[in-house]
């Protein structure tokens, strides 16, 4: 009878064992837009977070449906707390608002929704890059973007582009139906973009984009906060080298940090890794994505949601 129950618990573990070791690998999902973002939400995935391959051929997920411009820019997509992946876009260069939809499997989604989150303000010319982080400890989600208001904060950067004079906005919400009053979140002195939010222990980080043309920056820079609202402050230098690079988006694998960007002016991605969010090296050359790629995010998905993903037609 003993020896039985040792051999039944022995067999047990030698099962455990083999499902362990067969176990599926983590799978992240990049989703980013090609061109003019008018065809809208491309998809790409990985196992190593350096090789990435694009999905459905590299061909739209989801067709813009919202303002004037209907374009797809810069998505954003985190999976929300109720199970349900949420994604915000930009939806024009010069509008007062962002798009936002919902889905449960990023295949088939809901209506598209224009957010007017700048409406309050008479003198915003665009609202660029929206993201989304969730705050465990309020339960809120916050989304935050840059808008250049006219006069707000007058530019030290004389030749700033276009007069466009950045700061990060934000507002939150817990359902994606009321929101928030919008508020600045933060001011780092400089004209800047492309925020997104990790949480960093009980802290957390931002990578943001000092827009400076003179002098010259056009680089990824990193701030801090104690609470996902702010205050944020900037500390360090960049963690870019001497090129322009614009919309990070952060993957956080085991104890490493890896920051894709934009070399927009070199028509190509790049990307930095970290353990200590001090000293950073390039990996540039390690990484292989899909051509054509542009401003999007990193995040999580299940193996069975990226089956389903590879196989959509």
């Amino acid at each position: 009878m003993m020896r039985n129950l040792y051999i039944f618990f022995l067999l047990l573990l030698v099962s455990a064992g083999v499902r362990s070791q067969t176990a599926p690998k983590d799978v992240y999902a990049f989703c980013y837009f090609k061109g003019s973002s008018a065809d809208g939400l491309h998809l790409a995935a990985s196992t190593d977070g350096l090789k990435w391959q694009a999905l459905k051929g590299d061909s739209s997920f989801l067709k813009p449906a919202v303002a004037k411009d209907k374009l797809m820019r810069d998505p954003c997509i985190i999976r929300g707390v109720d199970g349900l992946f949420h994604m915000v876009w930009t939806v024009s260069w010069n509008d007062k608002g962002i798009g936002y939809a919902s889905s449960k499997d990023l295949i088939t989604w809901s209506e598209q929704e224009f957010l007017p989150l700048m409406a309050a303000e008479a003198g915003t010319r665009n609202t660029w890059a929206p993201e989304v982080t969730y705050d465990a400890k309020s339960k809120d989600y916050m989304i935050y973007w840059a808008s250049t208001i006219t006069g707000r904060y007058p530019a030290a950067d004389t030749v700033a582009e276009k007069g466009y004079n950045h700061r990060i906005y934000y507002t939150t919400t817990k359902d994606f139906k009321q929101f928030a009053p919008t508020k600045l979140l933060f001011d780092p002195g400089f004209n800047s973009i492309d925020a997104t939010i990790l949480p960093y222990g009980k802290k957390f980080i931002m990578f943001l984009k000092d827009e400076t043309v003179k002098p010259v920056q056009k680089n990824i820079k990193i701030a801090y906060a104690d609470k996902l609202t702010g205050p944020y402050k900037q500390e360090g230098e960049k963690i870019t080298g001497d090129y322009w690079a614009e919309g990070p988006t952060v993957l956080q694998k085991d104890k490493q940090w890896i920051v894709y960007f934009d070399k927009y002016r070199n028509h190509k991605y790049g990307a930095v890794t970290s353990t200590d969010l001090k000293t950073w090296t390039d990996i540039s050359d390690q990484i292989q994505l899909p051509s054509g790629i542009r401003h999007g995010t990193v995040f999580k998905i299940t193996a069975a949601e990226f089956e389903k993903l590879n196989a959509a037609k």
